[in-house]
């Protein structure tokens, strides 16, 4: 621990955790059930509804509109028990109070996404938000008509993107800003008409890297864009093997200053962050894309100022909470602790679905001086009888939730994305596993049979319930089938396109490999000078001919092909 985390600690009252930074992240995201969502019964509605509780889960469900209303009450007010430990009574009240089957606010025609907001005629959007008319997507925002994307903003009409910007007509590429028309290309900006590139900067009618006039460039295309899935194949392969021949800078962000982390943007101030934006002197915070946030530590998904250990949780001075904040995506709740599901209150302790309440502890209601006295009595109380979980492991007052607390399986959640498990070892760990269900439909079509070119293909595909390639053998969610909607068969014969060979869930995870893990390595600048394997560097260096001195802390592991450039280096190749 670093002397600020100490300091941090000291301001916020709590005691050093006894859980490392990323086994600290892990517990948390065991919490946050992204993708893996069920058709099942809802109370509050006559239809099934889409939720991430399966239909044997033991919660209770509440369709999302019905839990904000005032149509149902439940009384739910508990006396403290201080011969238990507190972990046990939490949990208690976790079964009795019902939980939203899916957040999904303020969309239209798009009741088959999740953890999204604003959303407009999408289908199997997660975590996404402001955007229309997309498909497959996590992680994007303010985006239309965009098929198989992650972490995609401001894009339109692409397809199969990994952190790309303001792109357009954008197809299988990663890392591109403010580009058009691009194919296959990695870490552009500005550019139009590119094909197979990597790391250029304002440039047009490229191929590999190498310049050509419009005519030829336009000739080309049409050679490359065949359409055909065997074709596709090997370009992907062509362009893996011309990215590693150019150096990649030690982080992805945009607009930081003094921070470690990857694919961070306009922070200040910050260690060991990932996946995050506007953020100021937050530590080991994970996945904060629609909240500004400041002076916290060991965040996820959600934000706040002052926050310690939340998952998807925004607020002021709150520590230790799953789920909840405000209803609105502001910063309004504060001073609450150990509770979940909660939304727009204040002084909570160990509190479960309130809405609108203060001083409350186990969902009883208390007088301000009451709540303030009984609170010390609490946490001393967690210290003397701490809950210890079937492994072992001792919580006491300082520590996240228990894993043993979550309704999902490891499987099901954020944590087997960053950090996978094998089956037995997620049960070793005490994490839980959730077995497959048995599926009801019948496969009409094998992927191995569906037309090598998208030409071949007949409008009659759309009725198919075709198997997925990986046919359920992979440690990918895989759905083992899936169909191709009418809409998507337009974009793929409009763009020339062949048709996906594995389901959205395979996708999703092939997608996945293309970001860093949630790792820091400390490494040296690999720039020795002029020449790095294939690559010449086009500009003098500080460090002239002699291997440069900078170190850091990165992503990029060791055993990663990738030759990797200090700032100072990559800024001179870039300029």
């Amino acid at each position: 621990m670093e002397p600020e985390d100490i300091a941090f600690y000291e301001k916020i009252k709590v005691p050093a955790p006894t859980f490392c930074p990323e086994c600290r992240m892990q517990r948390r995201l065991i919490f946050r059930n992204l993708r893996t969502y069920y058709r099942r019964p809802v109370e509050g509605s006559d239809q099934e509804g889409f939720s991430s509780f399966s239909p044997d889960s033991p919660f209770k469900v509440f369709d999302s509109k019905y839990w904000y209303s005032d149509k149902w009450e439940i009384d739910s007010a508990r006396e403290y028990d201080f011969s238990r430990p507190f972990f046990e009574q939490l949990k208690e009240l976790m079964l009795i109070m019902p939980w939203i089957a899916n957040y999904n606010q303020k969309s239209v025609n798009s009741e088959y996404c999740a953890n999204s907001f604003d959303l407009k005629d999408c289908y199997l959007c997660f975590n996404s938000g402001y955007s229309e008319e997309c498909y497959y997507t996590t992680d994007t925002l303010h985006s239309k008509s965009c098929f198989d994307a992650l972490r995609a903003e401001g894009c339109e009409l692409s397809y199969e993107l990994f952190d790309c910007e303001k792109c357009y007509n954008t197809f299988f590429s990663s890392h591109c800003k403010e580009s058009s028309d691009i194919w296959f290309s990695k870490n552009l900006i500005g550019c139009h008409d590119c094909f197979g590139c990597v790391n250029l900067r304002h440039k047009s009618y490229y191929i590999f890297n190498k310049p050509y006039s419009k005519k030829e460039y336009l000739e080309k295309i049409k050679e490359l864009t065949t359409g055909s899935f065997s074709d596709l194949q090997k370009v992907q392969a062509q362009f893996k093997d011309h990215a590693l021949n150019f150096p990649v800078r030690y982080y992805h962000g945009l607009h930081n200053n003094n921070v470690i982390g990857d694919y961070v943007d306009h922070s200040q101030g910050c260690r060991k962050v990932f996946s995050c934006q506007d953020l100021e002197y937050c530590h080991y915070c994970q996945l904060i894309l629609f909240m500004k946030s400041k002076d916290s530590m060991d965040m996820s998904i959600a934000g706040g100022e002052l926050c310690y250990e939340v998952e998807e949780f925004g607020g002021y001075n709150s520590k230790f909470c799953w789920f909840g904040g405000t209803s609105d995506l502001g910063v309004g709740a504060t001073e609450i602790q150990y509770s979940m599901n909660c939304f727009d209150c204040s002084s909570l302790f160990g509190c479960v679905g309130l809405k609108n309440k203060k001083h409350c502890i186990l969902n009883k209601q208390y007088s301000k001086e009451g709540y303030e006295a009984l609170v010390p009595k609490l946490i001393k109380h967690m210290n003397a009888m701490p809950y210890i979980d079937s492994k072992g492991r001792v919580y006491q007052y300082g520590e996240f939730f228990p894993a043993e607390l979550s309704p999902f399986a490891y499987n099901e959640t954020l944590a087997h994305e960053y950090l996978p498990l094998e089956r037995q070892e997620s049960l070793d760990a005490g994490f839980g596993w959730k077995e497959p269900s048995e599926k009801n439909y019948n496969i009409t079509m094998r992927s191995a049979d569906i037309p090598d070119k998208i030409q071949e293909v007949s409008d009659t595909i759309s009725k198919d319930i075709i198997g997925c390639a990986h046919e359920g053998k992979c440690n990918q969610q895989c759905s083992t089938a899936y169909r191709i909607l009418p809409q998507e068969l337009i974009f793929y014969r409009q763009r020339n396109i062949p048709l996906p060979r594995l389901c959205p869930n395979c996708r999703h995870y092939e997608r996945l490999k293309q970001r860093n893990p949630v790792k820091f390595y400390s490494r040296e600048c690999q720039c020795k000078g002029s020449e790095v394997g294939k690559y010449v560097n086009v500009a003098k260096h500080f460090h002239n001919t002699e291997k440069c001195p900078n170190t850091f802390l990165t992503t990029y592991s060791p055993e990663k092909p990738d030759f990797i450039y200090c700032e100072q280096c990559y800024q001179a190749e870039s300029a």
